[in-house]
């Protein structure tokens, strides 16, 4: 934008969090030995972190762990870039764990400090 253009609307990173569209899951992810700010969509949230009805022994804590230890051995094992894909194994139903495939981006946040955001693939 050159100086003389009126900015209309931006919605930042921290608008997406307090709106529910980003689930911050930055401390789980520290554990997980990621050390950037990271978030997973709604999206994401429903399908690999919410324990669905009528699935016993798990609860979103252990999913949020599954989804973020899968990225950091991603990560191990990748050659760098801001665009990684990856899989967590997820049990929504009766049939057992199925493989889910996530993108993880490292990108700059509101600060232009590093973030990670975890969504689907086909999400933007």
């Amino acid at each position: 934008m050159s100086d003389d253009e009126e900015l209309i609307f931006r919605y930042t990173r921290a608008d997406a969090l307090a709106d529910g569209v980003l689930v911050d899951v930055t401390t789980t992810a520290r554990e997980a030995g990621i050390r950037h700010p990271t978030a997973v969509t709604q999206a994401v949230f429903e399908r690999c972190v919410r324990v669905p009805e009528g699935v016993g022994g798990q609860d979103e804590a252990g999913r949020t762990w599954d989804v973020l230890w899968m990225l950091r051995l991603a990560v191990a094992r990748s050659s760098g870039g801001e665009l990684l894909l990856y899989t967590v194994l997820v049990w929504n139903d009766a049939t057992g764990p199925q493989p889910v495939q996530l993108k993880a981006l490292c990108h700059p946040g509101d600060d232009a400090k590093p973030v990670i955001t975890i969504l689907m693939p086909e999400e933007d």
